[in-house]
């Protein structure tokens, strides 16, 4: 039986990793002071140099071991292996342990009063401002 090795294509890691942090081209091609077109070259290329690998790893946010060993059957996996929950929909339906009401009751107290101090310290100010014009 013979087993095929596993294609070590560096770009289409990179371009991977960059998408999974939500990242674009273009925003990577700033990072690194190159064109966007450069990002693509360096995307499509099957091999990175060392010290441009590097530099691309520290504008993702990961190591370069990181992508060179990057692997999405390993993403999909941690992901499968983490939500054990067989019902996915259920995994996001955010059951808060508050009264969302309440909480934007007290977010409402707390703008009232701030508001009530603003104004206060307007009212304050024009007092202050009078007794000037009135001693002049």
């Amino acid at each position: 039986m013979e087993t095929k090795t596993k294609n070590n294509h560096i770009g289409r890691k990179i371009s991977r990793i960059r998408e999974l942090r939500g990242m674009k081209q273009e925003t990577l091609a700033e990072e690194l002071g190159i064109s966007q077109q450069a990002v693509s070259n360096i995307e499509n290329s099957e091999k990175v140099e060392d010290v441009k690998l590097e530099e691309i790893a520290k504008a993702l946010g990961v190591t370069k071991e990181g992508i060179e060993n990057f692997s999405e059957e390993a993403v999909f996996n941690i992901i499968g292996n983490t939500v054990t929950n067989n019902d996915n929909a259920a995994f996001f339906n955010y059951m808060p342990t508050f009264n969302p009401l309440d909480k934007l009751m007290e977010a409402h107290e707390e703008n009232k009063k701030l508001y009530e101090r603003l104004l206060q310290a307007e009212k304050d100010k024009v007092s202050y401002l009078e007794k000037l014009l009135n001693k002049k």
